[in-house]
Order: C-alpha cells, then sequence, then structure tokens
C-alpha cells in the first residue's frame, strides 16, 4: 500500500487548518518543561478527530494512537513543541503575544504538521493496517528533554519504528535530507572554575593570577581536538564564556569559563571529557592555581538506523521528487530524538522549510526567526508515505 493520490489531495485540503494550528500555537508560546496550555489544546485537537490520547506522558507529553483496521506494524511519529527564550521581533500578524519567548526552531510548524497526518490518517483509518502513534513531545531544547521521560513512561511500548523530521529555515522548500549512521552530535557543557589569589593589578608578584593561568587552559584545550583525537573523526571542544575580575587594577582571585564538547563517537565523546578535566587541571597546577572542572553529560548523539533511513528515502522520492531527497553530512547541533533510535529502530530527518523572499531567511533560535509553511503539508505527506512504505515492507518480508 503507497501514499494515493487520494491521500495527499486530502492532506492538500487541511493545509489551511495546519497553517491555523501553527499561527495558534506561535502566538501562544510556552518554554521547555513550562509547557500546561500547548500539551492540552494538542490533546483536545486530537480528541476531537477521534484519536485514542493519553495525556501528561513522562509529564507533560501527549501520544494518541490511531488503530487501523487491518494488521500490520506499529509504526510512531514524532513532534515537539516547546519555543525558546528568544522575544520575537518579525514583523508578522502572528507573532508571539508572549514577550521573551518564541518559537524560534519550528516545533510549532512539527505539531501542526504531525496533527495535519493524524487528521488524514483517521479519514481512512478502516482501511489503515497496522497502528500509528503520535509522540508529541515537551522539553526539546532543554536538557534533559522530554524524550528520556516519554519512553520510560511506554510511548515506544510495541512500537516496531520511530521517526522524526526537524523543519530547517535554511535548507531549501520541497526537499528532504538525511543520512545513514550519524546525524547529529552529542553534547556536554563544560564548566571550569579557576582559583588563584587576588591582589593588587600592580604587585602581581603578590597573588596568583587565576585569569593567566585560565588563559593558558582555554589554548591547550584547543590541543585535545588538535593531538588527541583522531583525525578523521568530527569533535569540537569550543569556550564560549570566560568571566572574571571587576576592576582594571585588582587581579581576582577567580576565573570562570563554560563551553561545549560536540562529538559523534562515544569513546570520543569520554576521551574529550577526560582530557578537558586533565588539561585544565595539571596547567592549572603548573601556573599555582587550582582548577574545578565539571562536565554535565548533555544529549547523546543521534543515529539513524540504515534500513529506517532508507524507508525515508523510498518514501519522499515520490512526494518530493526523486532528485530532491539529499545524503548530508552530519551536523553539531544537538537532538533528543537520539533516545528514541536508541530505543527502537527509526531515522529522524531534515524538510526544507527556506522562505522565498531571502531577506526573511534566519537562523534557527534567531529572533526573525520564521519557515515556509509549505514545509508542514511536506511533512505529513512524507509521514503517511513512510507508514504506508513501512507497512509495505512487512507485507513484502512475509510473503
Amino acid at each position: 500500500m503507497s501514499l494515493s493520490k487520494q491521500t495527499e489531495a486530502l492532506i492538500d485540503s487541511l493545509q489551511e487548518e495546519m497553517v491555523d494550528i501553527r499561527r495558534h500555537l506561535h502566538m501562544h508560546p510556552e518554554l521547555s518543561h513550562q509547557e500546561v496550555e500547548t500539551p492540552a489544546y494538542i490533546a483536545e485537537r486530537l480528541e476531537e478527530m477521534g484519536v485514542e490520547v493519553r495525556r501528561g506522558v513522562g509529564g507533560r507529553g501527549v501520544v494518541g494512537t490511531i488503530r487501523g483496521g487491518k494488521p500490520g506494524k506499529t509504526i510512531a511519529f514524532r513532534a515537539d513543541f516547546d519555543a525558546l527564550p528568544i522575544d520575537d521581533q518579525k514583523d508578522a500578524s502572528y507573532k508571539s503575544t508572549v514577550p521573551g519567548i518564541m518559537h524560534a526552531c519550528g516545533h510549532d510548524g512539527h505539531t501542526a504538521g504531525l496533527l495535519g497526518f493524524a487528521k488524514a490518517m483517521m479519514a481512512i483509518k478502516d482501511e489503515l493496517p497496522g497502528t500509528i502513534v503520535l509522540i508529541h513531545q515537551f522539553g526539546e531544547e532543554l536538557s534533559p528533554g522530554g524524550a528520556r521521560a516519554m519512553i520510560e513512561d511506554g510511548c515506544l511500548d510495541g512500537v516496531d519504528l520511530v521517526f522524526g523530521a526537524h523543519l530547517q529555515s535554511k535548507m531549501e522548500s520541497g526537499k528532504v535530507y538525511l543520512r545513514d549512521g550519524y546525524l547529529q552530535a552529542s553534547e556536554d557543557a563544560i564548566k571550569i572554575n579557576v582559583f588563584g589569589s587576588g591582589t593588587h593589578g600592580a604587585e602581581p608578584h603578590t597573588g596568583i593570577d587565576p585569569i593567566l593561568a585560565a588563559s593558558h587552559i582555554m589554548v591547550a584545550l584547543q590541543s585535545i581536538v588538535s593531538r588527541n583525537a583522531d583525525p578523521l573523526k568530527e569533535l569540537v571542544v569550543s569556550i564560549g564564556k570566560f568571566q572574571a575580575g571587576d576592576a582594571d587594577n585588582v587581579i581576582p582571585s577567580k576565573a570562570v569559563m563554560e563551553g561545549t564538547i560536540r562529538v559523534f563517537d562515544p569513546e570520543l565523546r569520554k576521551l574529550a571529557s577526560d582530557r578537558v578535566r586533565s588539561v585544565a587541571e595539571n596547567v592549572a597546577a603548573a601556573m599555582g592555581a587550582r582548577a574545578e572542572v565539571i562536565v554535565e553529560t548533555g544529549y547523546d548523539s543521534l543515529w539513524n538506523h540504515p534500513e529506517a533511513a532508507e524507508i525515508v528515502r523510498t518514501s519522499a522520492r515520490p512526494v518530493v521528487g526523486e532528485d530532491n531527497v539529499i545524503d548530508i553530512d552530519p551536523i553539531m547541533p544537538v537532538e533528543d530524538f537520539s533516545y528514541y533510535t536508541q530505543a527502537r529502530p527509526g531515522a529522524f530527518f531534515f524538510i526544507g522549510a527556506k522562505m522565498a523572499d531571502e531577506a526573511l531567511v534566519y537562523p534557527h533560535h534567531h529572533e526573525n526567526f520564521d519557515f515556509n509553511e509549505d514545509a508542514m503539508n511536506t511533512t505529513a505527506k512524507v509521514f503517511a508515505s513512510i507508514y504506508f512504505n513501512a507497512q509495505q515492507a512487512e507485507t513484502d518480508s512475509a510473503e
């Protein structure tokens, strides 16, 4: 069973509704782990469609279930719904009504696309093989995220395959992007407190300068990538925050650095974390100072199962065209969809959502962020095509 012209037309007929949903969510954003009205709104929309709904999954998540009229696999699709602490500055009728909070990453579009897909599937429920699980996830933007809590609370129970998509404002609309294997990096947050002994800036010999020690640590940390890591494996160690002192003629007693480790390979991740600690502590000691290193573990790297990624490719080509399904290099931003593909075979992919007007194209997490709303239609169609192709693969293997 493949995606029919009738199903495509049905999804097309829901475009205006998906836009309305997206704009409602965009105007009423809620921060990660603080979502109250958003999950209630999603649950109510699903219940209006006749979807079985479970609320409060993992804390704030919503899971919908559509049981088809024929036997088959259980396929899950995930959309996140949290917003960011950014003030919406774009000139649009649907800009955020909540000061300092906006959907600046497309999660409102993910939710609308999954709801559109759900409504289309409910219209042909009796014809469907298997079961569809709709995972509406909270808290993706802020570790520990919502994925693990929802998985622990059973959102993947009985699921055979899991898929997710992310709209991308700087990728060409009407195209789908993915890869086998590692797609997105893991993240660990670094905090290094360097302790010295404060003194007058005119008498540095009477104290221990933590700024000087921290500066040498920051330079030495770059040796982890250049001298400790396999040059054929991706690794980033970056310091993005450096704070010390309050006056120009005072050497302070403490300097603080914060940064990030981004990597794909789990063994290299551990090596990098260990080396950050060793480098910081030993460089500080060599200069008479003391370093306290805190490494907070963030999301794991996201791995796409090759068989599931191939289902995405096969399914997306009839929707967007043979040449518009593109294999890409892995990227360093993180995503807690990684925990779904650790628990079940699955794949994550990107939907191009670039605005037609170049003047309106901004990166994710920008105060003027927006996206081409046609991408929600593409998302819903690709989800539907994936569902039917995954079921057909089950039939083919059984035969």
